[in-house]
C-alpha cells in the first residue's frame, strides 16, 4: 500500500498532516504502508514516524532533521567531504569570544569575509564582512538575538565568484542546474529577491560539474530533494565546485514556474515507486 501525505500526490490512501502533530490515526496507517510519500515541508515529528515504521520514505529527509540550521551544514559538508569555503561554526557568542579573545583587534578571518546567522532564508541573515566597526555590530546582534533564544552563526571565507552562483536543484534522479547572476554594482547576494537574474545556458562545463558533485553528494547523504547554492572561485583554470548551502524549500521560477516542478517531481515519485535507484542521473 502507498500512504501519501502530499496534497498533490494522489496514491492508495491519502492523509493530510498540515498544521497538526501526528496521531494514533496517522502512525496506523503509516504501520500498513510499503511506500510513503511526504510533503516537502513536513515537520520532524511526521518524518520520524514514517522512517521508524517504514523503510521507503520519499523525501528522504534524514540529513536536514540531523544537521540543522546552516551550522549542521557546515558540519554535512566537512563529514561527508564535500568541497566547501572554509567555515568557523559558533553556537554563541560567548563560545566565539572565548576562542578569539583578540577579535576586535584581529578577526578570525582576512576581511572581506562573510557571517551568516544559522537561520534565515533568501541571504536575508547573510552579511558580507568589509570593516571591523561592520563585524563588532554583527557580534552585538548576534548577542540579541541570543537573548531571544536566537543561537548561533558561522564566519565563512569570501569566495569571488563574479557575482553569480550556481543551483542545482536535486529531484528524485533529476539535477537540474542554473546560474544566478547579480548585476547591479554594489550588491553582494545574488538571489532573485535582491535582483538577481536567471541564466540557464552560460558555462556548461561548469554546471556538468557542478551537478555531478551534487549527484555524489547525494548518493553519499540519501538526498533526494533539495536546492543546492555552489561557487565557483574566479581565476582558477579549473575551479572546484563548492557547496555553499542546502536549500530544503527552493524557488520554482528556474524549474519553469510551480506547474513544471510539481509535473517534474510527481514523475519522479512515480519512478521512485515503480522501484528504481531514485539517483544517478542528471538531465
Amino acid at each position: 500500500m502507498i500512504l501519501s501525505f502530499h496534497p498533490c500526490f494522489v496514491a492508495d490512501r491519502n492523509r493530510i498532516c498540515a498544521g497538526r502533530p501526528p496521531d494514533g490515526e496517522d502512525l496506523a496507517q503509516i504501520q500498513k504502508a510499503d511506500r510513503i510519500i511526504l510533503s516537502q515541508g513536513c515537520a520532524e515529528s511526521l518524518y520520524k514516524m514514517a522512517r521508524d515504521n517504514c523503510k521507503q520514505v520519499f523525501p528522504n529527509y534524514d540529513v536536514r532533521f540531523a544537521y540543522p540550521g546552516k551550522i549542521g551544514q557546515a558540519h554535512l559538508f566537512k563529514e561527508f567531504e564535500a568541497a566547501h569555503p572554509f567555515t568557523l561554526p559558533f553556537q554563541k557568542v560567548a563560545y566565539f569570544e572565548a576562542q578569539y579573545p583578540f577579535w576586535e583587534s584581529r578577526p578570525p578571518l582576512k576581511m572581506p569575509f562573510v557571517l551568516k546567522f544559522d537561520w534565515g532564508g533568501e541571504g536575508k541573515t547573510v552579511f558580507l564582512v568589509e570593516s571591523q566597526e561592520a563585524f563588532s555590530d554583527l557580534i552585538a546582534r548576534a548577542g540579541r538575538y541570543e537573548t531571544t533564544g536566537q543561537f548561533g552563526f558561522l564566519l565563512q571565507e569570501y569566495i569571488p565568484c563574479a557575482d553569480r552562483s550556481l543551483r542545482v536543484v536535486a529531484i528524485g534522479r533529476r539535477r537540474i542546474s542554473y546560474w544566478r547572476v547579480q548585476e547591479r554594482p554594489g550588491t553582494f547576494q545574488v538571489s532573485l529577491v535582491e535582483g538577481g537574474r536567471l541564466d540557464a545556458g552560460s558555462d556548461p562545463d561548469l554546471q556538468q560539474a557542478a551537478r555531478e558533485a551534487v549527484d555524489r553528494f547525494c548518493h553519499k547523504t540519501g538526498i533526494d530533494l533539495a536546492g543546492f547554492d555552489l561557487l565557483f572561485r574566479t581565476g582558477e583554470p579549473d575551479p572546484t565546485p563548492l557547496f555553499l548551502e542546502i536549500n530544503w524549500f527552493f524557488g520554482r521560477k528556474g524549474l519553469g514556474g510551480s506547474e513544471n516542478y510539481y509535473a517534474l517531481l510527481t514523475g519522479e515519485i512515480q519512478r521512485w515507486i515503480e522501484g528504481n535507484n531514485p539517483h544517478g542521473e542528471t538531465p
